[in-house]
C-alpha cells in the first residue's frame, strides 16, 4: 500500500520568530526526496514540524499510510512515530550512557516495533556489523560515523514506513558522508521506504535523491521534478557551486 507524505502551505517558527513561511512539497511512496538548504533555512524545524516537536502556526501535513490518510499537525510525537514515520535527527541525539544494545531496544517501544524487535534487531546487526561488535559498548564512547550508524539503526527498530533524515552528513570525514549516504540508500531499497532527507551536502544528497526541493529563508525558492533539474538548476549553481 502507498506510504507518502503531503505538506501544504505550511508556516511555523520559535515565538516572535517565523522560520517557515507557506512551505509546500510532496514525497510520493517509495521516493528519496532531498531537501536541500543551508544551515538556518528551516530544514530542521520542517522535520520537527513534521514529527509533531513543534507545532506549526498554519498548513497541513498529511501522512498516507497504507492508503489511509492521517493529519499530522496537532498529533503528539508518539502518535506520529506509532502511525509508522521515524526520524534520524541531526545530532545523532543518542543516549550516551546507555549501550549500542540498549540505544536499539529504545527505538522498538512502539507496539508494531515490538512485535518484530527480534527480527529487526538480527538485521541492524547484519547491516551495520560494527554496532554487533560493539553491541555492550556505551553509545557515547563510540566516534561519530559509528554513533550515525547506531542513530539509523535505532529509525530502523521502530519499523517505519517514512523515514525522515536530518542532516546526516554533519560531522563526518568526507569518506563516512559518502558511506552514510549509501546506507540510506541501501536501506530504503531494501525496506521499501519513502525517505524525506534534509542535507546541505548538495553533492552527496543528488547521488541517491529521487528529486529535490531548494529551501531557501524558509521558502521552498525550486522544485527539482527529477534528479537532472536539480543538478541543472541556475539556482543550486549559484548557492552550491558558487557559478
Amino acid at each position: 500500500m502507498a506510504n507518502s507524505l503531503r505538506v501544504q502551505d505550511l508556516a511555523a517558527g520559535y515565538g516572535a520568530v517565523q522560520v517557515l513561511h507557506g512551505v509546500s512539497l510532496e514525497v510520493r511512496d517509495g521516493e528519496t526526496v532531498a531537501l536541500l538548504g543551508a544551515n538556518g533555512n528551516g530544514k530542521s524545524t520542517l522535520m520537527k514540524c513534521i514529527m509533531g516537536i513543534l507545532a506549526p502556526g498554519s498548513g497541513r501535513i498529511v501522512a498516507t499510510l497504507d492508503g489511509r490518510e492521517h493529519d499530522l499537525a496537532g498529533q503528539p510525537t508518539e502518535a506520529i512515530v506509532d502511525l509508522g514515520i521515524a526520524l534520524v535527527p541531526e545530532g545523532r541525539r543518542l543516549f550516551p550512557r546507555l549501550t549500542v544494545d540498549e540505544n536499539l531496544l529504545l527505538g522498538a517501544y512502539r507496539r508494531a516495533a515490538r512485535a518484530v524487535l527480534a527480527r529487526n534487531r538480527a538485521f541492524c546487526y547484519e547491516t551495520f556489523p560494527v554496532l554487533a561488535d560493539r553491541s555492550r559498548q556505551l553509545a557515547g564512547s563510540m566516534s561519530g560515523g559509528e554513533q550515525q550508524m547506531l542513530t539509523l539503526a535505532r529509525a530502523l527498530m521502530t519499523e517505519p514506513r517514512i523515514l525522515l533524515v536530518d542532516e546526516p552528513s554533519v560531522g563526518l570525514s568526507p569518506l563516512l558522508v559518502t558511506r552514510t549516504i549509501d546506507k540510506i540508500a541501501e536501506l530504503k531499497a531494501g525496506r521499501g521506504l519513502t525517505v524525506l532527507m534534509a542535507e546541505q551536502n548538495f553533492h552527496q544528497a543528488l547521488r541517491i535523491a529521487d528529486r529535490g526541493y531548494v529551501i531557501v529563508h524558509g521558502r521552498i525558492e525550486f522544485e527539482g521534478r527529477s534528479r537532472d533539474e536539480l543538478a541543472n538548476n541556475e539556482l543550486v549553481h549559484k548557492l552550491y557551486m558558487g557559478l
